[in-house]
């Protein structure tokens, strides 16, 4: 009899268990996403205390570029030497990086102090991701999506509002220490909960690769970064990154075809799955991070909204795509079908941009709300799918390489979105506000297209409706532009082929209890 009350026990402890480390890894992923909102935040006071006002973007920069280039070696490591270690390594070097932050003396010191907090913060989204994939099967995995797409939105909605608060009661050092008590708290949650075994690779790591991976990507991240800002599109710094980004991933992935443990096994890109969610994820960070810059700033410009408020601005959106990938886990879980996500979100993601590049200066707040929310229905079909097909491609030897890749692929989207759709956005409210804002009007504009609501309220009444004119024209444009490149993740989302999800959904029997071990690494 205790033996029959020890066996019907050990499936709750199990799931207690999973439960615990999934605590830990969503305070992870928060660490992960919620850093850059609050840090945007606290940004005029720490220069206000630094100075050094002119190297203001790198200290953006430098996070960017570390973590993207981070991000597949994390994946390769995790694969390679076992996942518990290399994530809680991760998660140490992202602490070490926020605390060495907030003692930062100047700004050179927070420049590449931040670069050490990236390079940790590039594996905190892989390890999530790569751990979720080891311990719960496919078709199980669909309802963890909702945690997942609430963390998201949580940290877009309260970043800022936290970021504020904390600058303004704590002061902007504390930006960066509210780091060190939530990540203890997920590294020992994870110490004492996750039991994954560990292994040893004989091979060694592929040097080369990853030095030539690293020099690509941040080649690319730099020209989208600087690109129509710091220097021309055309001129001579833009097009060496350009020479030196291509020449470098060229040699990438030739050497990766020799290496004999490659950092971004290629093999994974024979499965079509793979490289469709891929260049979907690609177009999901290319419209998201732009729908998330140029929709707060119409809303305070043009709408008149506080800025304080920003995070809530976004709510429709954010609040739809929570409730969607709740609903669309559910059903993957119970049904173990997904093609229909794909599919169906890349339509209300174009259709939804293109609602939004129809706002103008006399657009409501409830009609916006309501395109937005178009938006959010649309990604939340696609945030969470996308890398729960991708994973379901590879087999579990390449499931840190899987999740590192297609997470690199939404970083990547996500410079390129915010770099393209801000230079359009840019030139666009320039143009306009040289035409119907006269001198002055070019001169507002002059440096940057984007002005804060305490500068609007200083212009006079006919610059101020020159520039919200201008602003409407700026987002039509730069909407307009999301809604055409969403079309490619639509005719990708066509050719998705659904291929059965590994491990048992609600409808177990006795054959099924047998395989899905996707527990061991």
């Amino acid at each position: 009899m205790a033996d029959t009350q020890t066996v019907e026990t050990e499936p709750d402890k199990k799931q207690r268990s999973v439960r615990v480390v999934l605590l830990a890894l969503m305070i992870t992923m928060m660490l992960a996403m919620l850093d850059n909102m609050i840090v945007g935040t606290a940004m005029p006071t720490i220069v206000g205390e630094l100075g050094g006002l002119e190297h203001l973007s790198w200290v953006v920069t430098a996070y960017t570029l570390a973590t993207a280039a981070a991000t597949p070696l994390w994946g390769k490591l995790g694969d390679m030497y076992g996942r518990k270690g290399v994530f809680m390594s991760s998660i140490v070097l992202f602490l070490v990086g926020s605390a060495l932050s907030g003692m930062a003396q100047d700004m050179g010191q927070l420049i590449g102090f931040r670069a050490v907090q990236g390079l940790g913060a590039g594996g905190l989204m892989v390890g999530v991701m790569a751990i979720i994939g080891d311990l719960i099967p496919p078709r199980e995995r669909g309802k963890y999506q909702g945690m997942m797409a609430g963390v998201m939105a949580l940290a877009m909605i309260g970043g800022p509002l936290v970021g504020g608060t904390i600058t303004d009661n704590w002061g902007w050092r504390w930006s960066f220490y509210i780091n060190l008590p939530l990540g203890v708290v997920s590294l020992g949650l994870i110490s004492v909960v996750l039991h994954l075994p560990k292994k040893r690779a004989q091979a060694r790591i592929d040097y080369l690769g990853a030095a030539l991976l690293t020099v690509g990507i941040t080649s690319i991240v730099l020209v989208t970064t600087w690109g129509g800002t710091e220097y021309a599109w055309t001129s001579a710094r833009i097009m060496e990154l350009i020479g030196i980004g291509v020449a470098a991933l060229v040699g990438f992935v030739f050497w990766q075809t020799k290496a004999a443990e490659p950092v971004v096994p290629l093999h994974i890109f024979r499965s079509r799955n793979f490289t469709l969610m891929s260049i979907i994820g690609f177009i999901t960070g290319f419209v998201m991070f732009g729908a998330t810059l140029f929709l707060p700033l119409y809303q305070q410009s043009v709408q008149g909204a506080s800025a304080t408020n920003s995070g809530l601005l976004l709510l429709p959106m954010l609040g739809a795509m929570l409730v969607t990938s709740m609903v669309a886990g559910r059903i993957t879980t119970n049904s173990g079908r997904y093609y229909v996500f794909p599919v169906v979100g890349s339509v209300l993601m174009v259709i939804g941009l293109y609602l939004l590049s129809t706002m103008d200066t006399g657009t409501s707040r409830f009609t916006s709300g309501v395109f937005m929310a178009v938006v959010g229905f649309g990604m939340g079909c696609l945030m969470q799918i996308t890398m729960l097909v991708a994973q379901n491609s590879v087999e579990m030897k390449d499931m840190g390489v899987a999740s590192s890749s297609t997470t690199l692929f939404r970083t990547l989207g996500s410079s390129f979105g915010v770099a393209i759709m801000g230079a359009l956005f840019n030139h666009r409210v320039q143009d306009v506000m040289a035409e119907r804002g006269g001198a002055l009007g070019a001169k507002v504009t002059e440096q940057s297209a984007s002005l804060d609501w305490k500068s609007l309220q200083k212009l006079p009444v006919s610059v101020r409706e020159a520039y919200q004119y201008a602003v409407s024209a700026g987002t039509h444009s730069a909407f307009l532009l999301g809604s055409i490149v969403a079309v490619i993740a639509l005719v990708a989302a066509v050719f998705v082929k659904e291929v059965p999800l590994k491990g048992a959904g609600p409808q177990k029997s006795a054959d099924d209890a047998a395989p899905a071990p996707l527990v061991e690494v």
